[in-house]
């Protein structure tokens, strides 16, 4: 059922599965997956419809199942079989322990979107300013100018001259 590098994994002569270098440690967050949980993941994994990344997953909770029917490998012949880090194993199962099922297989949402700097407002005045003339002495505006100008104006609060540039080159506006 577990591929590994040269083939299925199999069992030592003390019938254990996969042989680790390392001493066995105890698991702080032991996956034990009640019997609907384990038939939902081998359909997962038997159907490969969807990303690689959740069956892998699905591939870790399986083989990391400690309960009577599961296999509960270590996580050093999981991490080989499955040609991923051990690391990798270690998350999936604390996720799966602190979080359930469904946060085990699926990818956190991304909370750390921030609001845009310059509202809809802001942008245009950016825009007309920088279609305008330059100050007297320059020949166009630069993007750290642009930014001092807005700030000057009270268009914003404060504005860096990246914001500034990634603005106008979204809006595919000319600058002189």
């Amino acid at each position: 059922m577990y591929f590994g590098r040269s083939g299925i994994l199999g069992a030592d002569a003390m019938g254990r599965a996969g042989v680790s270098r390392r001493p066995a440690v105890k698991k702080q967050y032991v996956v034990q997956l009640s019997q609907q949980q384990r038939h939902q993941l081998r359909q997962l994994v038997s159907a490969g419809t969807e990303q690689a990344l959740k069956l892998t997953r699905a591939r870790i909770l399986l083989a990391t199942d400690a309960s009577k029917v599961g296999p509960g490998l270590p996580d050093a012949a999981i991490a080989e079989a499955l040609q991923g880090g051990r690391a990798t194993v270690e998350r999936v199962r604390k996720r799966f322990c602190e979080e359930g099922l469904e946060a085990a297989l699926n990818r956190r949402k991304q909370a750390h979107h921030r609001a845009p700097r310059l509202d809809g407002e802001a942008e245009a005045h950016l825009i007309a300013l920088a279609c305008s003339d330059p100050p007297a002495g320059r020949g166009r505006w630069s993007l750290r100018l642009l930014a001092d100008r807005m700030v000057t104006l009270e268009y914003v609060e404060s504005v860096s001259h990246e914001c500034v540039r990634q603005t106008l080159k979204r809006g595919r506006s000319s600058r002189g």
